[in-house]
């Protein structure tokens, strides 16, 4: 007995540096492909050669322009809202005590595509500098996702307390409403702004830029860190919101504190790439059901694991069809509605559901 639980704590502690060496991996590997196939040697030398490193080795001017403009600010960005749905799925079903919790059920995603998409419909009418504009379009989102989130929760509130199985159902009526307005929206549109509705429903991650990134980057980091210090506390709100409170876990602050930072960042991410869904569902659950259901390691391992999923994806959505490039909201639920069939089926076997 002793030496499977050492067998088990060692498998565990080894959870994150695996997951963090096949996503750098797989970033490198991301960095080759394309229109302009580049060697990952060569991938190496430009990326050390931008830390003042290598600065003698002779290289094309060609590829380092692809990598350094365009396919390194992309794998950021694929990396960053990866890594944020992950974790905000894990954070939104610690509190909630529900796997099938996750941004886009409860209005998050939804919330943050209808403003954006207002923003950009009628925003055009307000005379906006283009940064101001830029600034404006994440702050939108934001806003949107937890003006959507909260109104979820409010009204699915029961003797002050969240009703699961009612959260559900009026995430599903929100996120009908905010595909009217959507919807709404484009009916003002013009063939430009439809094309980007297109964008927002269908996810794009070929938007990438230093300078949005500028803008987005700390915001997701932030909400990142932030979700992460809540590991202990979730754990214990496992046992049941009356018996954290007595072991002297703010509860409600927790809720709110978790719900604000899941809002935020999912906002940002939906401002840069659209709608994403699946990752905050599976990678949570596939987290728990391999290794362990410790939100100590779960948070950090989905942070991880939804960044590998979303680079990924985003490698096949610019394989599969080459030389186009298909949706990668497309390709996240290709993966994951399958996947999570076959991860609730599998719990369903062993009676865990």
């Amino acid at each position: 007995m002793d030496a499977t639980v050492t067998l088990r704590r060692v498998g565990n502690s080894s959870v994150i540096p695996g997951l963090a060496i096949l996503l750098l991996v797989a970033m490198l590997f991301s960095l080759t492909i394309g229109a302009v196939s580049i060697p990952v040697s060569e991938v190496g030398i430009i990326l050390l050669k931008n830390l003042g490193l290598f600065n003698g080795v002779a290289i094309d001017s060609t590829h380092e322009l692809v990598i350094t403009t365009i396919r390194f600010p992309r794998i950021v960005m694929t990396m960053l809202i990866g890594a944020m749905l992950g974790v905000s799925g894990a954070a939104l079903q610690g509190v909630f005590r529900n796997p099938l919790v996750e941004p886009g059920l409860i209005g998050v995603s939804g919330g943050a595509a209808a403003a954006v998409v207002v923003v950009v419909v009628f925003g055009a009418s307000i005379s906006l500098a283009g940064w101001t504009y830029e600034l404006l379009i994440p702050f939108a989102a934001f806003a949107g996702g937890l003006g959507a989130t909260f109104l979820v929760l409010k009204l699915s509130e029961q003797a002050g307390r969240t009703n699961i199985a009612v959260l559900i159902l009026i995430g599903v009526a929100v996120n009908a409403l905010t595909g009217a307005l959507i919807g709404l929206s484009i009916f003002y549109a013009d063939e430009n702004q439809l094309r980007t509705f297109t964008f927002w429903t269908l996810g794009d991650l070929g938007g990438a830029s230093w300078q949005k990134l500028a803008v987005a980057a700390p915001l997701i980091l932030l909400s990142i860190t932030v979700l992460l210090f809540f590991s202990r506390a979730l754990n214990v709100m496992a046992l049941g919101e009356a018996e954290a409170y007595y072991i002297g876990v703010d509860v409600e602050r927790t809720k709110m504190l978790v719900i604000f930072f899941s809002a935020l960042g999912v906002g940002v991410s939906v401002s840069l790439a659209g709608m994403i869904g699946f990752i905050g569902l599976v990678i949570p659950h596939l987290v728990r059901v391999l290794f362990h259901p410790d939100n100590r390691l779960v948070l950090p391992a989905s942070v991880l694991g939804g960044a590998l999923l979303l680079v990924l994806a985003d490698v096949l959505a610019r394989t599969i069809a080459r030389p186009s490039e298909l949706p990668i909201g497309v390709v996240t639920a290709l993966i994951g509605a399958p996947f999570f069939v076959m991860l609730l089926l599998n719990a369903k076997s062993k009676r865990e559901i």
